[in-house]
């Protein structure tokens, strides 16, 4: 067996390429139409002669588009955003989790969630100091069929990726990449908008007409610079004996609204490829609050999809990876922490109530779970806090001491006052006399 090679596969252009694995081509951007869609799929789908060089030309091409490079960064941002952990026996293990915090995992994340998009992705680690890194051979100079890396991106052999120790290839040979589906509806869109641009330059903007004697040469010319100075609108010249006459359509605003609802069409194709819905994205013309939390759901589903994806990849290949480069794996799994949801306003309820019925709750407990941070002489307003507190609840106690034995005082008068009322005065001096 063939020892494996240790060196790195360095890519660039052409000036100084004689140390060079690989020698890129600039990338065709632009003039593409569905016959170079066409054209590419049938080079990439060649078994013994695969070629997918203008298919990724194609893929650079319709990145381009505003709408897809949303839908593809809230696809990506959905995993890179969600914190990943590694636990060894149930715990947390810090030795490992140090380089899942670092940039280079947070870019992998993506670029190996990118290979659902391109078709495959293909891997090179090593290591940079005590950090573990890696490049992304340029896929355009990869023949995943006969697993070979080309110095070219026309070339029809190369080095087999067999004889390199330090590669991961993440993907499916077969798979041409939901860019490749995504494709049709950008260029059709494309093609729609530059018709709807000519459409609104034509008849959006009047035309300036100007008639000149067509044997006065050198008024022509005048209206001529007249006609550039003056801006960017349509402009007629002819002369006295011609004429222009513009057949318009019968219902300009009818026209307009058709390009409308097709590149609208277009974006609501691109979004259910990649995100599985559309109202996550767009807001709909109709719709209930039940139907967008069912798109909700779909897009939902599309990130758990993504995230089982991820954590199989982890587990079953960069734990490897991790080892072969002294970083220990053993016993241990990636796993996707789930954030913890809460009703702050609900949250708010359960700690007034739990307040009312007299139970204690750490103050620290409520800084962290609502964010707030701690005043500067915590512990001294603290104190102040508890005295006042205490001087409140002493004035209380008094004043009710004080009103209980006032209401005492008016009860047992009230008595007193009733019965010295029961009997009458007896009369004083010459009153009246008992006679018997």
């Amino acid at each position: 067996m063939a020892q494996r090679k240790k060196n790195r596969i360095t890519s660039g252009g052409n000036i100084g390429s004689s140390n060079r694995t690989i020698v890129l081509t600039a990338p065709n951007r632009f003039g593409i139409d569905i016959e170079t869609y066409i054209q590419s799929i049938r080079l990439a789908d060649n078994v013994d002669y695969s070629r997918r060089s203008k298919l990724f030309d194609l893929h650079t091409a319709i990145e381009m588009d505003t709408h897809l490079t949303s839908v593809i960064e809230k696809r990506i941002n959905a995993i890179v955003c969600s914190p990943i952990e590694f636990k060894r026996n149930g715990k947390s293990d810090d030795s490992v989790n140090v380089h899942i915090r670092s940039p280079w995992f947070i870019k992998f994340l993506a670029d190996a969630l990118s290979s659902k998009f391109y078709g495959f992705s293909l891997f090179q680690f090593y290591r940079d100091g005590k950090w573990l890194k890696y490049d992304l051979i340029p896929r355009k100079h990869v023949d995943p069929y006969k697993e070979l890396i080309l110095r070219r991106q026309s070339d029809m052999t190369g080095i087999p990726w067999y004889e390199f120790d330090d590669l991961l290839f993440v993907g499916d040979k077969n798979d041409l990449g939901l860019l490749t589906k995504a494709a049709p509806w950008v260029i059709y869109k494309r093609n729609t908008t530059g018709d709807w641009a000519q459409f609104s330059e034509i008849f959006g903007m009047p035309i300036r007409e100007y008639v000149y004697d067509g044997d006065d040469e050198e008024e022509r010319r005048r209206i001529e610079e007249d006609a550039i100075n003056q801006g960017s609108a349509g402009v007629y010249i002819h002369t006295k004996d011609s004429s222009l006459k513009f057949v318009e359509s019968n219902n300009k605003n009818g026209s307009s609204d058709l390009y409308d609802r097709f590149i609208e069409r277009s974006n609501k194709e691109i979004s259910k490829l990649f995100l599985g819905n559309t109202l996550t994205t767009e807001e709909g013309r109709t719709g209930t609050q039940a139907l967008g939390k069912v798109h909700q759901n779909a897009e939902t589903e599309k990130t758990q999809a993504d995230k089982l994806f991820i954590l199989n990849l982890l587990n079953y290949e960069i734990t490897e990876i991790f080892k072969n480069f002294g970083i220990n794996t053993d016993e241990g799994e990636f796993n996707f922490v789930s954030p913890e949801k809460i009703d702050l306003d609900k949250f708010m309820d359960i700690l007034l109530k739990a307040k009312q019925m007299g139970v204690p709750i750490d103050d620290d407990f409520i800084y962290e779970k609502f964010g707030i941070e701690k005043p500067r002489e915590y512990n001294k307003k603290t104190k102040q806090k508890q005295g006042k507190q205490e001087m409140n609840e002493l004035d209380q106690s008094k004043s009710k001491i004080r009103k209980k034995s006032e209401y005492s005082n008016k009860r047992k008068n009230s008595f007193l006052n009733r019965l010295f009322n029961f009997f009458v005065q007896a009369p004083i001096g010459n009153g009246a006399r008992l006679k018997f």
